[in-house]
């Protein structure tokens, strides 16, 4: 029997580009909620969400990544990752689907340049035939960014 270390991601959309977050961190993908602001908290931070009795922060990824603002769509989605010791929410624009990728479709990311922080990228997978790529980000480096940890 072969084993192949392939990972599964769920694969969301920010304005034309496709993101990855490993699927064994995604907790749950809930439509737009209402999101209470929280005074004085990073430009990135949403606000706070209860789900089931727990408060979530919730990070807006495309304030994140510098994109131009959008409004809540019927397509929105809010992905609940889970960190440690406990959750925290992504705006997205969209949640496609989940993709297997094995580690041979994964690029490092010394070629890219972009408006992107590099620092939360984990490489670039290249699905479909190589005709489709999906950055794969690491969403712990995301958290810090968005809520300015300094490492």
């Amino acid at each position: 029997m072969e084993i192949t270390m392939k990972k599964q991601y769920v694969i969301f959309e920010m304005d034309t580009q496709n993101f990855g977050i490993d699927i064994q961190s995604v907790q749950i993908i809930e439509r737009m909620k209402s999101i209470m602001r929280v005074p004085k908290s990073p430009v990135a931070i949403r606000g706070v969400m209860n789900l089931r009795g727990e408060i979530i922060p919730v990070i807006d990824i495309r304030t994140l990544f510098k994109m131009p603002p959008l409004g809540a769509t019927e397509f929105t989605r809010i992905m609940i990752i889970r960190m440690e010791d406990s959750m925290v929410g992504f705006i997205v624009d969209k949640v496609k689907e989940v993709l297997d990728i094995e580690p041979g479709q994964i690029e490092g990311i010394s070629t890219m340049q972009g408006k992107i922080d590099s620092s939360y990228i984990i490489g670039v997978g290249k699905v479909t035939n190589g005709e489709e790529i999906v950055t794969l980000l690491n969403h712990d480096r995301l958290v810090e960014v968005a809520f300015g940890i300094q490492e």
